[in-house]
């Protein structure tokens, strides 16, 4: 499946760090890693429908953390990352600071809603990234992200950290802006 990564997520160094374990530059947390180490099959500049806000406090970066509004007005630039469903389900834990395969039914249900035909959203809890969203299919792949429900964090903006927004700009530029 695609993974679309918005946020520090697009930076490819960062996103090692959830597929086999580190702690990014400039942060403050060390990621387990996935239980499949695989470096993804692809990447991919994406661009999605909705916006992004910062909201919270990261405990990696400082400041604000991103979360995609798919609901929003405007479009988003994401990085896609091809991943298997089980180490979506794994980034998705690491992001709840829940250890990789320690949620049994994440896997079903991130593939219940890659399955899906159409643009989906999944609730899976009310705690920050605990929200699936399907954007669409790219080659007949579907393309997911993760966000908070409406009501977690609050919708009370906060600024993100100049080191985040490093790692950001530097993951688009990436993708995006890469010859």
């Amino acid at each position: 499946m695609w993974y679309a990564a918005y946020g520090s997520n697009t930076d490819a160094a960062r996103f090692a760090c959830y597929l086999r374990g580190g702690r990014p530059e400039g942060g403050a947390r060390h990621y387990p890693g996935c239980r499949d180490t695989s470096p993804p099959a692809a990447t991919k500049a994406l661009w999605l429908p909705g916006s992004i806000y910062f909201a919270g406090t990261s405990t990696v970066w400082g400041g604000g953390m991103a979360f995609y509004d798919p609901a929003a007005t405007g479009p988003v630039a994401a990085r896609g990352w091809l991943i298997t469903v089980q180490q979506l389900a794994d980034l998705i834990t690491q992001e709840m600071h829940d250890e990789p395969g320690g949620r049994p039914d994440l896997e079903q249900r991130v593939r219940a809603v890659a399955g899906r035909h159409g643009e989906e959203t999944h609730q899976l809890g009310t705690g920050r990234y605990e929200t699936l969203v399907k954007t669409r299919s790219l080659d007949g792949t579907a393309v997911v992200t993760f966000t908070s429900h409406r009501a977690h964090p609050p919708r009370e903006r906060t600024r993100p950290s100049p080191r985040y927004l490093e790692t950001i700009e530097a993951g688009l530029a990436q993708v995006h802006f890469s010859d």
